[in-house]
């Protein structure tokens, strides 16, 4: 059926050749039509074969009120029924019924409005009638609705459907055709005359039943001819007179019947024709289509019973399932509550997908399955490569269709042409995206299976091409089964599987929904713990430094005060003394400042760095005249937004480490920055390979960077070095300091919203990496 959606619209002449004439300007001869005005119910329009029904000549009505025909009892009842009819979709199949007499013949009336607000009678006298039945239709459907609805199971509902429903019309074929997503359709119940050959589980292409006449059975309409070669009757005048244009006739139950059509059915050996849609809201499910080998009439209250019969079914086709379709969704569902309950109780998602990996593929029926969260994509049973599926989920992405979060397909390579090369694994395809912002998307693969498909003929023999190379369709002339074999498709996602992906959709974002307001929760407790353990660090270290100060200057007082009396041993003890309160107050000095930060307002403004730099560099030789090496700045730096004072001081501390742990007898220091991805990228295949990298950026924002040749530093220090008072060396080494410096850049940093790292290689240098955000 899929390879024949090309064809379905491949042209506007194929398309002139199937829609139906809603301005045809003749009717069926078993009834008659009157066009009428809305006010005076004036005739307008009336059919030929007015004579022969009530012995008037048109001529005699045209242009007379309908009072030359019919009594006052009918036109009052017309008159009541035309109002009502303002409260009704004009869109739609809603006729008002009538029961008429006139000079003691019983006529059934049809009453709608057209789309030109004209008023459309068809009357059809009540004597035609089918052969007598020992029930009257009314009293036998009653007990066809009571018979059917106590079967539960589809497949039997919809067998017992078209028995019932050839029972009361005795026609010699009754079917129950169900439509596909593409308007073709497959006979899927069939009550039918023994002689006859089936047609049950035969497929018919959608160029069988256009998409014009499928709108006027979604619409509602019912189809009833009793003599499909019966002559026409034309409309006297073939033109409305009021608007110079034919009458729309697409909701006139009398409407002729089109040449196509007829000789369709006729290569069908079909004389009369019955059919009435199955509709489930706006959808057009399919159709109960009954044959006649031979011209048929059949009552109106038969056609009633049928129609009310029809509606039953259509409401009970949501609530009956296949026996076999239950036992499946009850599996779907067990699964469902299993997995879910299984992922709400563990902290790695991913994980909870993929392990054990055959829960997430039986959750849909897939053979294979792809879990991409936040960009890291892991394959899960029989897929397409890794390169594969991220170019496929680039390409969904892009799909303007892809409005809902869930896509599916059981052809790929007809939307995809790619995915010919990978059909074996991934033919079908169900696309569940979780998190556009997030990119949660989980993708679920079918392979490929080869499928044969039964069709009433060849599909293909109702499309001609013409001598100019458009392409029309015409009445297919055999009927016989035909097959063809269905490639690069899967077994189609059932509605149950979609359902249990959506539903996995809502138990996700639930779940990261609880797990986010439970973080949220940590965070806020974890920063009101910081804020105290800040103000908490920053009182200690400060009232500490009294006592401290009190200790230093005792024992300076000590030794200048009592130096004569102590020995060597015990003026050693005491200078010992003073330099273990130097550093003690080194440390709660930068204790006091690294307590400090956490507390400090940031001053954001945009900055020029290459001024903040400038005054680093001149204050190097007042500040530490020890320290010198050679400066490198290979371009100027950017401007950026941050605390210039905070970031001088980064600068410093990443500027004198440099210089201080270095023992090169030309020390260098190398400040730049790398800009976008793709200076990134150039720069990752041009460094030395001994190069040992901690992180990098997530977004390839502007990255800042200080570069030295100095001692380096091995690869498992990369995280300690940021740990408060943490030092490589002992303290006599490399001009000593507390530990605290690159602890407080990393919180600078952070403060800024940015990250910070190290790239090094031992004992050739280091290069200290930061953004800002």
């Amino acid at each position: 059926m899929s390879g024949l959606e090309s064809n379905n619209t491949s042209s506007h002449h194929l398309r002139e050749a199937v829609e139906p004439d809603p301005f045809a300007r003749s009717i069926q001869p078993h009834g008659v039509l009157l066009v009428l005005s809305d006010s005076e119910l004036v005739v307008l329009q009336v059919s030929a074969n007015i004579q022969e029904y009530f012995g008037v000549l048109p001529q005699d009505l045209l242009g007379q009120p309908l009072t030359r025909l019919l009594d006052e009892a009918a036109i009052a009842l017309i008159q009541q029924s035309i109002k009502r009819l303002k409260h009704i979709n004009f869109n739609g199949f809603n006729h008002l019924n009538l029961c008429i007499s006139w000079h003691q013949q019983v006529f059934n009336g049809m009453l709608h409005r057209s789309s030109d607000t004209s008023i459309i009678l068809e009357l059809e006298p009540a004597s035609v009638q089918a052969e007598t039945r020992s029930l009257h239709p009314y009293t036998y459907v009653r007990g066809a609705i009571a018979r059917l609805r106590q079967i539960p199971d589809l497949t039997e509902f919809l067998q017992l459907a078209a028995i019932e429903v050839r029972h009361i019309t005795g026609f010699d074929r009754v079917m129950v055709y169900q439509f596909d997503a593409q308007g073709a359709g497959e006979v899927v119940a069939e009550a039918k005359h023994g002689h006859l050959s089936p047609y049950l589980g035969l497929h018919y292409p959608a160029t069988d039943i256009p998409e014009p006449v499928r709108e006027l059975y979604r619409r509602g309409m019912v189809r009833y001819i009793p003599h499909l070669k019966a002559q026409s009757v034309e409309l006297i005048p073939n033109k409305n007179p009021t608007t110079e244009q034919p009458i729309d006739l697409s909701l006139s139950l009398l409407r002729s019947v089109d040449t196509c059509c007829v000789e369709y059915h006729h290569n069908m050996e079909v004389a009369a024709l019955f059919v009435i849609a199955l509709t489930q809201g706006e959808t057009l499910w399919g159709l109960i289509s009954c044959h006649h080998q031979t011209p048929k009439t059949i009552s109106y209250e038969a056609r009633e019973s049928c129609e009310l019969l029809a509606q039953l079914v259509a409401s009970e086709l949501a609530n009956k399932v296949n026996t076999e379709e239950l036992s499946y969704l009850t599996k779907l569902r067990s699964l469902q509550s299993e997995f879910v309950q299984s992922i709400s109780q563990v902290d790695d998602l991913r994980q909870a997908l993929v392990h054990p990996a055959p829960r997430l593929l039986d959750l849909v029926g897939a053979q294979g399955a792809a879990i991409c969260l936040d960009n890291e994509i892991t394959l899960v049973g029989t897929t397409p490569s890794l390169e594969e599926v991220r170019i496929l989920i680039e390409w969904a992405e892009a799909l303007p269709t892809l409005q809902s979060p869930l896509f599916y397909t059981d052809s790929l390579p007809k939307l995809y042409p790619e995915a010919e090369a990978f059909k074996d694994s991934a033919s079908g395809l169900l696309l569940l995206q979780i998190s556009k912002v997030r990119r949660y998307t989980i993708l679920w693969f079918r392979p490929e299976v080869l499928k044969t498909v039964t069709w009433a003929g060849d599909p293909h023999s109702s499309l001609h091409v013409t001598t100019d190379g458009s392409m029309t369709l015409g009445p297919r002339k055999s009927f016989q089964q035909w097959q063809q074999i269905v490639q690069s498709t899967s077994l189609p996602w059932k509605s149950s599987e979609l359902e249990n992906a959506l539903d996995l959709r809502s138990a996700i974002v639930g779940i990261v929904l609880k797990q986010a307001d439970e973080l949220t929760r940590m965070n806020q407790e974890l920063e009101r713990t910081i804020q105290e353990l800040d103000s908490f660090a920053y009182a200690a270290s400060h009232d500490l430094k009294e006592p401290l100060r009190g200790i230093h200057n005792f024992s300076n007082l000590l030794l200048k005060g009592y130096s004569d009396v102590l020995d060597e041993t015990g003026r050693s003890r005491l200078q010992t003394l003073v330099r273990l309160t130097r550093r003690m107050e080194s440390l709660i000095d930068a204790l006091l400042r690294f307590s400090r930060l956490g507390q400090t307002e940031l001053h954001l403004h945009s900055v020029d760095l290459n001024q903040s730099l400038h005054q680093v560099l001149e204050d190097f030789p007042v500040s530490r005249p020890e320290l010198r090496a050679a400066i490198r700045i290979p371009r100027p730096l950017p401007k950026a937004s941050c605390d210039p004072v905070l970031i001088q001081e980064v600068m410093t501390n990443l500027i004198s480490n440099a210089i201080k742990y270095n023992d090169k007898p030309e020390p260098w220091i190398e400040i730049g920055y790398i800009d976008g991805k793709d200076e990134w990228t150039s720069r990752q295949t041009t460094e030395a390979p001994s190069m040992h990298s901690q992180s990098y950026p997530v977004d390839y924002s502007t990255t800042f960077y200080v570069r030295d040749n100095g001692i380096g530093i091995r690869e498992r220090h990369f995280n300690s070095i940021f740990r408060l008072f943490k030092r490589l060396h002992e303290q006599n080494l490399y001009g000593g300091g507390t530990g605290a410096g690159l602890t407080i850049a990393k919180k600078i940093i952070e403060r800024h919203g940015g990250q910070i790292w190290v790239e090094s290689s031992y004992g050739e240098g280091s290069t200290f990496y930061f953004t800002l955000q």
